[in-house]
């Protein structure tokens, strides 16, 4: 890509990244919320290298920071390590192994990156921006840290997974991107019901976590 259609499409996955956002948050446990922006930033990691993925999350959250945030830089950070720990994985080993094992294996990995990194950023940050005791977020790493971003992988993950196929073939019918000789294989119908049914399993999830039903 030329470096406009570059600036165009970083600002163009920015934009649609925050109104995910914005329009999107859901409560999941405590103070902690699930929104879709990593869903919209991990897809275009896969189809225009980690190296957006990264850029679109600092973005993101520096603008999210100055509008609708009120965990100021700590905040800030913990978003951008918790985006790019899932994203930017995934885009990595999908650049690496570029075919469905790949992707698979690349939102797999991604979730069990951004688990493992934000147990221990949590350790570490929660308390100097929510003022918590760090005995106390030692106490509500398993109960409510581990479940909030096992849910957030899983969405994030099933999402990604389903909106790639359709994004990636509306792009090249538009010949926004360049359509390369080896044609996409349609994905197994049991990996879009396993798709399927990890968002369904998390909404439920998160339905019960907050008594709706």
């Amino acid at each position: 890509m030329n470096k406009v259609k570059n600036i165009t499409t970083l600002a163009m996955l920015s934009a649609i990244a925050y109104v995910a956002m914005v329009v999107g948050r859901v409560p999941v446990v405590l103070f902690l919320k699930y929104d879709p922006k990593d869903v919209i930033i991990t897809l275009g990691g896969l189809i225009w290298g980690p190296l957006t993925s990264c850029i679109v999350s600092v973005i993101v959250s520096v603008i999210e920071m100055l509008s609708v945030s009120e965990t100021g830089i700590w905040g800030c950070i913990m978003n951008i390590i918790s985006t790019c720990s899932f994203a930017c994985t995934a885009a990595i080993i999908y650049k690496k192994k570029h075919t469905l094992s790949g992707a698979v294996m690349g939102l797999v990995v991604g979730s069990l990156t951004m688990i493992c990194v934000m147990l221990l950023w949590n350790y570490l940050i929660t308390p100097l921006y929510m003022g918590y005791p760090r005995e106390a977020v030692v106490q509500l790493l398993l109960p409510a840290f581990l479940p909030f971003n096992a849910l957030k992988a899983g969405l994030n993950a099933g999402f990604t997974f389903l909106l790639y196929k359709p994004v990636i073939t509306s792009l090249r019918k538009s010949g926004y991107i360049v359509t390369t000789s080896n044609k996409t294989k349609g994905r197994p119908s049991g990996l879009i019901l396993l798709a399927i049914a990890i968002i369904v399993t998390c909404v439920l999830l998160i339905l019960s976590m907050n008594e709706i039903i």
